[in-house]
């Protein structure tokens, strides 16, 4: 089984848009659970301490009236102290005499002598002869002991609180909140999925797109929409797909030619060893020669096809301080063993840029290279280099090369960096026909181009015109600067 095929078989995982609504409404959900449940406990505790509060007062005014009485036995103290003491609302009084209910308010909320077991286990409680407080049944109790001098009897003052009705009202307001929380829930989940839907717009197109794009077609874009973050991600991925555009198109081109220019060496190369005459020393060694100079043309080809592809990745570029003085006169040096041309110097940018100095070598020679051969056989090449100001402002760095020859048509000069392309003389002239391809290339990643300019007395300018990022300039330009003008190629 394929691993492709094992990714289909496991279960799909919710969506983003389902699982943002989901940790959205966990939350919402969590919060409102805790402050709720927070705020009933607190009122619940608050209902408590107010019942306390008031059973003790109760018991301070029973004392009271107790202290103020004129009762001579325990039955008429209890009496007037049943009558005396009004229960509150969710309250009731019971007067017991030796464990006995005896006297109880009629118009009490609590019936206290009602409920099942409630004077006994009261009674056992205060049989210390001590007030006690207590809980029975949801029922808050206390219980006060009360004797009379004289008499033997014993007697108990009790007020209690029905909890469930003080807690009532809050378990209402919870219940209440709970159901106004899952209409918000209900209302926030409307509201998130649609506003997590038009935000997840963009990835759900740029999925779709991705679907849709093939290996050998990347023309599908994402409509851009907003300017929010999710909108920057598609600007990003439709700028990610021009260049991969670009980039497939360019390999295309690129193996469309190489399939071209190697199926002529081939050719030549088989139809020569087809015919050979094995038993002719002569043929074979007049045959190998010839193989050996085509494998030879086909070796350089794929060196200048290295060579392009290194040159047109601007990641590929080692960019460093390079003084541009020192850098073109090298050039100048090397270039003079080319030929037995006049070789001259066009002026120097004294000027330390951020370049690749290998490669911008690599591009100027390949340029005096071309001067050599399209030149005018006796005359001269100049090098030079020189800052030209730019119309946004800045400074270009130019770097070129003059030769003397022939101006160049302009339809050659449309041509002339394709790759390839061997100028007026075709294909069958020396070389790969890559050189003036590798050259732009340069150029363009140091983020530049290349400029041509010819005239009939004037010679053929080829310029490399890069955007001047300085890292420590030096000095002022030297004479020779406007030699770089020219047309963009």
């Amino acid at each position: 089984m394929r691993a492709g095929d094992q990714r289909e078989d496991r279960p799909r995982s919710p969506s983003v848009r389902v699982r943002i609504l989901a940790a959205i409404l966990t939350v919402a959900a969590l919060g409102m659970l805790v402050a709720g449940g927070t705020a009933s406990l607190v009122q619940r505790e608050r209902a408590l301490a107010v019942v306390d509060e008031r059973l003790l007062a109760t018991a301070a005014e029973a004392a009271d009236v107790a202290a103020d009485g004129a009762a001579v036995d325990l039955t008429g103290l209890l009496r007037d102290l049943v009558r005396a003491v009004r229960p509150d609302a969710d309250q009731g009084t019971l007067a017991l005499i030796d464990g006995q209910p005896t006297f109880a308010p009629e118009d009490a909320d609590l019936a206290l002598d009602a409920l099942p077991g409630f004077a006994p286990r009261v009674a056992a409680e205060a049989a210390g002869g001590v007030a006690v407080r207590g809980t029975s049944d949801s029922i808050r109790y206390i219980a006060i002991p009360v004797s009379v001098q004289g008499d033997a009897r014993t007697g108990l003052f009790v007020a209690a609180y029905d909890l469930d009705a003080r807690l009532r009202p809050i378990g209402d307001a919870f219940r209440t909140f709970a159901a106004v929380a899952a209409v918000a829930l209900l209302v926030l989940g409307g509201v998130g999925w649609v506003v997590a839907g038009r935000l997840l717009r963009p990835i759900r197109d740029l999925r779709l797109a991705a679907a849709r794009i093939t290996a050998s077609d990347v023309s599908e874009r994402i409509p851009l929409r907003g300017r929010d973050d999710v909108s920057d991600l598609t600007r990003t991925v439709n700028e990610m797909l021009d260049r991969l555009d670009g980039a497939l198109s360019s390999q295309r081109r690129l193996l469309d030619d190489v399939g071209h220019e190697l199926k002529t060496p081939i050719t030549i190369v088989r139809g020569h060893l087809e015919v050979m005459d094995e038993s002719d020393p002569a043929d074979v060694a007049s045959t190998k020669a010839l193989a050996i100079d085509e494998l030879d043309r086909m070796s350089g080809l794929v060196r200048d096809i290295t060579a392009l592809a290194t040159a047109s990745a601007p990641a590929g570029l080692d960019a460093r301080p390079t003084d541009i003085a020192p850098l073109t006169a090298a050039v100048l040096r090397k270039a003079s063993a080319l030929s037995g041309h006049r070789w001259v110097s066009g002026g120097t940018a004294n000027v330390v840029a951020l370049v690749d100095p290998e490669r911008i070598t690599q591009a100027l020679l390949q340029l005096a290279s071309n001067a050599v051969r399209h030149g005018a056989p006796a005359g001269s090449i100049e090098i030079g280099s020189a800052l030209a100001p730019d119309p946004s402002g800045g400074e270009r760095l130019r770097l070129w090369v003059r030769n003397d020859g022939a101006p160049i048509s302009d339809d050659t000069r449309q041509h002339m960096f394709e790759r390839f392309r061997r100028g007026s003389a075709g294909r069958g002239s020396e070389g790969s026909g890559l050189g003036l391809a590798i050259v732009e290339a340069i150029a363009t990643a140091h983020g530049g181009g290349v400029l041509v300019r010819s005239a009939a007395g004037d010679g053929t300018v080829i310029t490399l015109d890069l955007p001047f990022r300085p890292a420590g300039r030096q000095s002022q330009v030297a004479p020779g600067g406007a030699a770089g003008e020219g047309t963009d190629a």
